[in-house]
């Protein structure tokens, strides 16, 4: 090729660039709101249910964590449990990842967009509540560098912040990179999103790993220190990600003209088929060690299961995600959730509020019962916690909602650049 040709083929490649980036932009503002009758009422809800939490939330800024049914006794409620789950919920995005880079699963590379994208609304959703449940978002300033003490690498909470924001940055750039690259309708350079992919992977485990050592690492609470909460976090979130995904992929065949085959549900079922088994059996492991030794140390766990001098406040919720779990997991097990498709949905739906149960509520609160000073103070979230709570759940489905509404399109194909001149393929 010719000098002449080389200049002339940059300066195209560029135009193109200068000409993509606008219009990428623009296409997905409008694919972000153009849609169906029904696509409109599901944002209308969402919105308003967020912003019924965001008037909840002005009130606690400006009233005070008073309103909330934390007490200096037990300073983790919902929010904190809410965290820790939707942490666990970005980590199990990666298990679109691993099948589809890792093993070559060529039909779950069709798919494995709606995975990540799932870990961006999930981290958005981490991040609103720790904003939350610190009380007055100004605080975060503690955590900047030069500006407050940021403690690393001595801080646990340095390292969840890291990982956090990190694991966000790396789910941003691949799907950004993927989505403009199919817009333009050129192919990926794998020297620009494959090692990131690989990144992600590694780094999924790490936000979950040092979650888990906040808890693990508080010497002055007996009741998270295990050596194996590491593994229980891992684990259900392998739970918890495959099952809300398998509910997603659903929704979106039911709803868009996205299509893709029965595989990657199937990948996901087997994935979730193994891992719920291995989460019982983890928490079984905790409940022997807990409740075989005995000793003082025990005194929360028999709070959480059947309550503690008269106090059982969390007894029901404790069953409650047991039952949800072994259900599950008998009807993951029996041979109808392989054909089906109602039979796997109701499972993925009461392991998924199984394990928020169980690493929500069923984790955080016993932690505090009894307190260190051997005083039982019981906690129920309020009704501000609850709206603020319920709100940051809408705002994370809207996020992944308007996630999957730009990224289906573009990532099948149907709305690309040619030339410098917009198409919408049919």
């Amino acid at each position: 090729m010719s000098t002449n040709q080389t200049s002339s083929r940059a300066h195209v490649d560029k135009s193109k660039h200068l000409i993509g980036y606008p219009k990428f932009i623009w296409r997905s503002l409008v694919l972000a709101t153009d849609g169906s009758l029904l696509f409109y009422a599901w944002m209308t809800l969402l919105t308003a249910l967020a912003l019924v939490g965001l008037n909840a939330w002005a009130h606690q800024v400006a009233t005070g964590m008073s309103l909330t049914g934390m007490s200096d006794h037990v300073s983790w409620g919902l929010y904190i449990a809410n965290f820790t789950f939707m942490v666990g919920l970005a980590a199990g995005g990666v298990m679109m990842v691993i099948p589809a880079y890792l093993y070559d699963d060529e039909q779950m590379h069709d798919v494995v967009i709606i995975g990540e994208l799932l870990a961006i609304a999930s981290i958005v959703m981490s991040v609103a509540f720790v904003v939350a449940d610190m009380g007055r978002p100004d605080r975060l300033l503690h955590m900047m560098p030069v500006i407050g003490r940021f403690n690393w690498p001595i801080s646990m909470l340095t390292w969840d912040m890291l990982v956090l924001n990190g694991y966000l940055i790396i789910n941003l750039h691949i799907c950004g990179y993927l989505l403009y690259k199919k817009f333009l309708g050129e192919k990926p350079d794998k020297r620009w999103y494959i090692p990131f992919v690989f990144l992600s992977i590694v780094w999924a485990i790490s936000i979950h790993t040092v979650t888990a050592f906040l808890y693990s690492g508080l010497g002055g609470r007996p009741f998270w220190n295990s050596a194996i909460l590491a593994p229980r976090f891992l684990v259900s979130a392998f739970v918890a990600g495959p099952a809300f995904i398998i509910l997603s992929l659903q929704l979106i065949r039911r709803f868009s003209d996205f299509e893709f085959g029965s595989s990657p549900i199937r990948t996901l079922t087997s994935v979730l088929r193994v891992t719920v088994l291995i989460n019982l059996f983890l928490y079984g492991a905790e409940l022997f060690t807990e409740f075989y030794t005995g000793g003082s140390h025990t005194a929360a766990a028999e709070y959480l299961f059947f309550g503690l001098h008269g106090h059982t406040g969390l007894v029901a919720w404790t069953w409650s995600a047991i039952a949800l779990n072994v259900t599950a997991a008998l009807m993951l097990l029996h041979p109808a959730s392989r054909s089906n498709w109602t039979v796997l949905n109701v499972a993925c739906v009461l392991t998924f509020v199984g394990v928020w149960i169980e690493k929500g509520m069923g984790l955080v609160v016993p932690g505090f019962i009894p307190s260190t000073m051997h005083e039982i103070v019981e906690y129920s979230p309020s009704l501000v916690e609850w709206k603020v709570t319920i709100g940051i759940w809408a705002l994370g489905l809207l996020v992944y909602t308007v996630a999957l509404k730009i990224a289906i399109p573009i990532f099948s194909e149907k709305v690309t650049i040619r030339d410098g001149q917009l198409e919408k393929v049919d």
